[in-house]
């Protein structure tokens, strides 16, 4: 199977996933600024599953370029990839309509960590479909980013039962890890 399908599928739930977020976004019953701040965590919840959403999307994009082929185990890691980030809006709307209420932040942050957890496991299955010399493999090498970002989801999800919002600093702390795209494929695709 080419690489296109499986892209142009993935692009598909993500682009879903981002409208069904934003249509839990409702007006503010009044026609003042207090209408707008209550609106505050919502919102708050919205933009970060954004900017997470984004990520996954761009590194799915790079990741997806550099690899040859496309196995049985990659179109099933992916798919594994794509049901953890289909929990994202239910996550984003819990969090946000409680105000990083405790448990779901926690929640909130263990979709993260499931999602984190079933990338590593697609970049795993493209690197034994293309070879453990693939330009994935050199890619990815250690992948300390990967290991960084699994660590802080580790902290942050039972910190969040007691302290949320420093549970919701950690998540923003592995966004901007990833907010440029992984440059180490990046490098790898760059000839010479």
């Amino acid at each position: 199977m080419g690489k296109g399908r499986l892209e142009a599928f993935s692009d598909g739930v993500i682009a879903i996933l981002i409208t069904i977020m934003v249509l839990e976004l409702h007006a503010p019953a009044t026609a003042d600024w207090a209408g707008l701040r209550q609106l505050a965590p919502v919102f708050g919840s919205y933009l970060l599953s954004f900017v997470y959403l984004g990520i996954y999307w761009n590194n799915h994009h790079h990741l997806l370029h550099a690899a040859r082929r496309v196995s049985g185990g990659v179109l099933w890691s992916n798919l594994h990839l794509l049901f953890w980030l289909s929990l994202i809006p239910f996550g984003t709307a819990w969090q946000g309509q409680t105000n990083f209420a405790p448990l779901p932040t926690a929640v909130y942050g263990g979709v993260l960590l499931l999602a984190a957890m079933a990338y590593f496991v697609l970049q795993g299955a493209i690197m034994r479909s293309d070879g453990l010399d693939s330009l994935v493999a050199r890619a990815v090498g250690r992948d300390l980013k990967g290991k960084l970002s699994l660590a802080l989801y580790s902290v942050a999800i039972p910190l969040a039962l007691s302290t949320p919002w420093l549970a919701t600093l950690l998540f923003w702390a592995v966004a901007v890890i990833w907010l440029v795209p992984d440059r180490r494929l990046e490098r790898e695709l760059q000839p010479g």
